[in-house]
This record gives C-alpha cells, structure tokens and sequence, in this order.
C-alpha cells in the first residue's frame, strides 16, 4: 500500500504558507499506473504543489545537498524524496531507485531543469534547458502501463527572498559549481499558484525499441523536447 502521508503534510505545508493552488485538467492524471512527472522549478514548495495538484503521493528525485543540510533535510525526508547520490555513483542510484519505484506502480517526479532555477531566479514565465535523465529513465524502465506527465506550474503571486548563502552550502556539495560563488540561495513562497496538467505521454513498446544503439540518443531527445514544448506551451496559458 502506498504510503499517503507525504500527500497530506504537502497540504498542510501549502496551508500553512498560505499559498493558493488552482489546478486544470486534474482529469488527465493516470490514478493507478506508474507515472513520472516531469515539471519547471523555482520553489522549495513545488514538490508540495505537484502532489496536492495531483493528488497522489509523488517520490521527488532532488539534489544531493538536500539530503546534507540541516532542516532541508527533515523537509525531503517528510515528503518522501529521495536525494540523488554524490557525483560518482549519481547515475547509477537514480536508475536502480526510480527504477523499483515505478515497478510498483509509484508517481516519481523529476524536475528536468536541475538545481539552476532554484538558485538564480528568473521570470517566472520562463523554463530552462533540461537534462535528459527522466527520458532515459522511462525508455530504460521495464513497466507497463508507464507514463511521463508533464506539469506546467505557473506562479502568478509569490514572495521571494534570501534564505543561506551560496557558499554555505558548498560544503554539502563541492562539486555543484553553482555553490562556488557569491550570493544567496534565494527562498520563494507562492501566494497564487496554478498547476497545468499536460497530457499524459505513454510510453510504447516501439519508444523502447527505439531507445538501442544509433537511435538510443535521437530516442530520448525526441522525448525531451517533447515534454519541453509541452511544459512550454502549458505555461503560455498563464503568462
């Protein structure tokens, strides 16, 4: 059975932040087979977002630091997230984690555009290149009945300022540039909030026969531009 808990403290969380969540297309969410949702980042509290707009308990790849600082780590914890590993074994533990979450038909939720947006804020309007890890993932995946679901979250009021600075959190990961420099992790809170379901992409047996040798790469950018466009196209309803 799966755990809901992570559902229900992500709601209190949203209550508590007083941030409202307006969500479309809730219908188009897969309710009982292995999804990976695959959405933009800017906030701590989109984790939060994803589930509540869902309404299904979601298993958060997120970086590394989070699992090393103090009271971020607890916030992970409680939201059932699980950190990626340090650089070197990276790769292989995502694949063999998310891998054994699908296979019994959980919802892993990925944020493609990695830990830049969360460090330098730009328009909330706009979205980031994505890594490809979540498409190797789903074309890797032996599960049937897989889908990626693209979410769209539109922030259409939000708080922002600063929370640690950069540096503070090098020592949790050395190896994120990002953490090599001046400044301040910033720390947005959503007021209004909106949550855009994109239709879910199925993932067919021919994607997977596709996903081998010359055509493996033109497989999985195929399937990211594809949830990048819709992701991208999702947002141009709000902005």
């Amino acid at each position: 059975m799966v755990d809901r808990r992570p559902l229900h403290i992500s709601q209190h969380i949203l209550q508590a932040a007083g941030t409202r969540l307006y969500v479309h297309h809730r219908d188009r969410v897969p309710m009982d087979d292995a999804v990976i949702v695959v959405s933009n980042h800017r906030s701590f509290l989109d984790a939060c977002v994803l589930m509540t707009a869902l309404d299904r308990p979601v298993r958060f790849a997120c970086h590394h630091y989070m699992g090393q600082v103090p009271v971020m780590r607890e916030f992970v914890d409680s939201l059932g997230c699980f950190p990626l590993d340090t650089p070197g074994r990276r790769q292989q533990a995502f694949f063999q984690q998310a891998g054994q979450l699908l296979g019994t038909h959980q919802v892993v939720g990925i944020f493609p555009e990695g830990t830049q947006p969360m460090v330098t804020l730009k328009p909330p309007s706009t979205i980031q290149t994505f890594h490809r890890g979540f498409a190797h993932l789903a074309l890797r995946s032996p599960v049937p009945n897989l889908a990626i679901l693209p979410v769209a979250i539109a922030a259409n009021a939000e708080l922002s300022g600063p929370a640690l600075p950069l540096r503070a959190l090098h020592w949790a990961d050395p190896s994120e540039p990002l953490f090599d420099q001046s400044g301040w992790h910033p720390l947005v809170i959503y007021r209004h909030v909106t949550a855009y379901i994109g239709q879910p992409i199925w993932i067919r047996q021919r994607d997977r026969d596709a996903y081998d040798g010359k055509t493996a790469k033109q497989a999985v950018q195929a399937l990211s531009d594809r949830c990048y466009q819709d992701i991208s196209d999702l947002l141009q309803q709000a902005f």
